[in-house]
């Protein structure tokens, strides 16, 4: 079993920034693909940006050139650094991990941006 597990969220002013992390409980090398998803309740999970072990990086419309998606393999942590933030950026997200057919969920962090 894989644990994920996000923080970095918070309450931030439009245009700050925040830096999500999502620690692994084991190499994320083995991962070929991790990404960062975010939800609004009420609406459904999206893809905001992903990454594979080649570190070809994928990102929504909406964020791109705001938000950066890296990873550490030696930490074993993913993160997302996002800038330029706007209040439709708020909502829980959520780090995934996929290793073959199996697919791992951390618990999500929530971010929030609001003046």
């Amino acid at each position: 079993q894989v644990q994920l597990v996000e923080s970095g969220g918070g309450l931030v002013q439009p245009g700050g920034s925040l830096r999500l992390s999502c620690a692994a409980s084991r190499s994320i090398f083995s991962f070929y693909v991790m990404g960062w998803y975010r939800q609004v309740s009420g609406e459904q999970r999206e893809l905001v940006a992903s990454i594979t072990t080649g570190r070809t990086t994928t990102y929504v419309d909406s964020v791109k050139g705001r938000f950066t998606i890296s990873s550490d393999n030696a930490k074993s942590t993913l993160y997302l650094q996002m800038d330029s933030l706007k209040p439709e950026d708020t909502a829980v997200y959520f780090c995934k991990a996929s290793l073959g057919r199996v697919v791992y969920w951390g618990q999500g962090t929530q971010v929030t941006v609001s003046s």
